[in-house]
């Protein structure tokens, strides 16, 4: 069974960090996209980055600068780097990836992470 584990949410002040961590578990063939995406109360769940797996990168813009997504390959792991994090950018945070296994080809989400930005 194909599972992504979602890590390092939590509570920090405006202007702080934290890393996300997100590991794919189970028997898979390969990994197309690894993104994050976050759904804040009342709203949509929006984009924040994805990498591919030749690495190219996109970000949505207001986080641009201060975040950097990155994945290790060889250990089918996501990981977003978050500083000088607003009170805006408080959500649940999902991880995502294309993953090629056994079924065929799905999108994958992880069960949610909340990162709250609070003074």
């Amino acid at each position: 069974q194909v599972q992504l584990v979602e890590s390092g949410g939590g509570l920090v002040q405006p202007g702080g960090s934290l890393r996300l961590s997100c590991a794919v578990s189970g028997s898979i063939f390969g990994i197309s996209a690894m993104g994050w995406y976050r759904q804040a109360p009342g709203k949509e769940r929006e984009l924040v980055a994805t990498v591919r797996s030749g690495a190219s990168t996109i970000y949505t813009d207001s986080v641009k600068g201060r975040f950097t997504i990155s994945r290790d390959n060889a250990k089918n792991t996501v990981f977003l780097q978050m500083n000088s994090l607003k009170p805006e950018d408080t959500a649940v945070y999902y991880c995502h990836a294309g993953i090629y296994y056994t079924g065929g080809y799905s999108d994958f989400w992880g069960q949610g992470t909340q990162v709250t930005v609070s003074s």
